[in-house]
């Protein structure tokens, strides 16, 4: 066997392997693509949900955490009679 030989042997080997994965999976239709682009837009939707979700609680508790600093400063100047 010439090399030219063993090459397209493992071409179609691997194309016919790479058809049956995806048969296996349920992708071997004409609305795979869609599918596979609707799956794409899910999971770019919910890395953004992640993100934000995680900037809102980070923000919380930093106005939760100066909110207590600004209410035990106004306690303890209250408490001297400086206001």
């Amino acid at each position: 066997m010439t090399e030219d030989q063993i090459e397209k042997m493992i071409e179609k080997a691997a194309e016919a392997a790479a058809k049956n994965a995806l048969r296996n999976i349920g992708l071997h239709d004409a609305d795979a693509i869609h599918d596979l682009r609707e799956v794409r837009e899910l999971l770019d939707a919910w890395r953004m949900a992640k993100r934000t979700a995680g900037r809102a609680i980070v923000q919380t508790f930093t106005y939760l955490f100066l909110g207590a600093l600004i209410t035990g400063s106004y306690f303890k100047l209250l408490a001297n009679n400086e206001l």
